[in-house]
């Protein structure tokens, strides 16, 4: 989104496919991480071998199951940042705004079921 203010608050609304629950989460961006925004920082762009003067001008957002959201600071040619690690709650109106009864449509494909079913969710490594 361009030509907007700097955020204050996030919020984010998402579906575990792995879990089949949908979460959702309010997550303040600080201070320092809006200051962080409007610095410039020098960075090494690998690709063509420049050096440059940029921006952490873009959150990024990680989505895991058991409703954990982290975020970083990011941007081109420049080390991210990270911002912090957010625990979501379960919605209660489930997925689809409540317009589904609770169900979710979309399942996880039979390979993925499968490695599910073995190996389980990695909740721990978020």
């Amino acid at each position: 989104m361009t030509g907007i203010d700097l955020p204050k608050i996030i919020f984010v609304r998402w579906q575990s496919l792995a879990e089949q629950q949908t979460y959702r989460v309010r997550i303040p961006i600080d201070d320092w991480v809006r200051n962080e925004m409007l610095t410039p920082h020098p960075g090494y762009c690998r690709l063509n071998d420049t050096h440059i003067q940029g921006y952490r001008n873009i959150i990024s957002i990680g989505l895991a199951p058991g409703g954990i959201a982290k975020l970083w600071l990011i941007g081109p040619c420049i080390e991210p940042i990270e911002i912090g690690r957010f625990e979501g709650m379960i919605n209660p109106d489930g997925p689809y705004d409540g317009m589904s009864n609770g169900e979710h449509y979309r399942l996880p494909s039979e390979h993925a079921q499968r490695y599910i079913e073995t190996h389980g969710i990695p909740y721990d490594s978020w």
